[in-house]
């Protein structure tokens, strides 16, 4: 063949992979040797004629004592890791818990291809290879005593020429086999040993759970360290600004400082306390609606004016939509500390059937200008409002104020098909 040079055709001879691919195959062979004595056990007793009766009902119990092993998931397991450490196939490990059954039948099916071709393949080495060696050394004159009286068609044990070249086709067959049988075990056992199309779904969706977990506490990072270096930086330049005539508001802004410090750094614990697998005990919980008064009390020691009205009862909203809210009402008050420094906020937190709106509002510095908004803030938001189902916009407002400068967000999340009750709050 054109372009297929010797060292390519022997390349399968030589591999290493061959080898390794012929001993999986013969772990087959291996295990198929008990099934092949008990055959022979039965054959014997069935010949003998004692009591076909109680043969065939033993030969039944143990039948099905046979099949089970091929249906067990440790079967499985065992052939997982035989078939990626001996045929090199990339197979993830098994899914804990209940197995399905088109993964059991699929094992099954292995297993028995396994046991049948190990079985093909050691029978072929037993007869083969010692046929091959004795025609090969015969040449040599050594050991011809099996060849006494031996005849295939033309030829007999006086043609050792012949027959030599016999034994080095036989040879090479024999690895040409192996070699071909252990690479379509490699091709075949992803099929049938991998993860079935309901268990690569089920994988996929336990993946994409865990990145949308971490986006969510990505969020949860951006927003509590965001609002707290917010908070800690205005306060330290205005404490800077005043740090020779008026020691009481630094006093009151280091404090400001230390206590926003403190519960940027409980809600780090809590994020972290996620992170990590099984330390789920001891970590902080997460804010919510609850907690709005003390996120309040934060910006107005900031010396941001802010008028906060809730007209519902925390306790009555689901808490992942309490802690989502919690959260934006957080973003916004961040947004309008930062961008629009001594600007009254005003942000009304209400129920509406089944519903929960969130509206916040500032006026923006200058006539009509600005964004009141930037970087990842407004963006965590709708993010936080897309994974709940809500809506949300968020730009100037210009019938809310006489010179139209105003900020607003408006954020509307669903909270299930029960009515909120609502009850003002102080």
């Amino acid at each position: 063949m054109a372009g297929v040079t010797v060292p390519a055709v022997l390349a399968p001879l030589v591999r290493g992979s061959t080898y390794r691919r012929g001993v999986h195959l013969l772990l087959g062979g291996v295990i198929l040797l008990p099934y092949l004595l008990l055959g022979v056990a039965f054959g014997s007793l069935l010949r003998s004629g004692s009591s076909p009766a109680v043969t065939l009902v033993l030969l039944a119990v143990t039948a099905v004592i046979a099949v089970v092993p091929a249906f067990l998931s440790a079967t499985r397991t065992l052939e997982v890791v035989a078939a990626r450490s001996l045929l090199a196939v990339d197979l993830p490990d098994p899914a804990p818990g209940p197995v399905a059954r088109e993964t059991r039948l699929r094992g099954a099916l292995w297993f028995a291809i396994h046991l049948v071709v190990g079985g093909a393949v050691g029978l072929a080495i037993l007869v083969a290879l010692p046929m091959a060696l004795v025609f090969i050394v015969a040449r040599l004159g050594i050991g011809t005593e099996p060849l006494a009286g031996f005849r295939i068609g033309p030829l007999d044990e006086h043609d050792t020429g012949w027959l030599s070249l016999i034994g080095v086709a036989l040879l090479v067959a024999l690895g040409y086999a192996v070699a071909g049988l252990g690479a379509l075990a490699a091709t075949m056992a992803p099929v049938l040993l991998g993860p079935s199309p309901a268990e690569r779904i089920a994988a996929l969706e336990a993946q994409a759970g865990q990145l949308a977990e971490r986006n969510r506490l990505a969020r949860e990072l951006h927003d509590s360290v965001g609002h707290a270096l917010t908070v800690t930086t205005l306060q330290a330049a205005a404490a800077r600004e005043v740090l020779g005539s008026d020691p009481a508001f630094v006093a009151r802004a280091l404090r400001v400082v230390e206590e926003t410090g403190r519960t940027a750094m409980a809600d780090l614990d809590h994020v972290l306390g996620l992170l990590r697998d099984g330390e789920r005990a001891g970590v902080a919980p997460p804010r919510t609606l609850a907690d709005l008064a003390r996120l309040v009390a934060d910006a107005r020691a900031a010396d941001t004016e802010v008028e906060l009205a809730v007209t519902v009862e925390p306790e009555e909203v689901p808490p992942v939509v309490s802690r989502e809210a919690y959260r934006i009402v957080q973003e916004c008050l961040t947004n309008a500390v930062r961008h629009a420094a001594g600007a009254p906020v005003t942000v009304r937190v209400a129920a509406d059937g089944d519903r929960l709106e969130i509206v916040a509002t500032n006026p923006l510095p200058g006539a009509g200008g600005g964004t009141g908004g930037g970087g990842r803030g407004l963006a965590g938001v709708r993010e936080r409002v897309a994974a709940l189902g809500g809506r949300m916009t968020a730009g100037p407002d210009r019938t809310a104020g006489p010179d139209g400068a105003v900020w607003r967000v408006a954020v509307t999340l669903p909270v299930g098909t029960r009515r909120v009750r609502g009850a003002v709050a102080p």
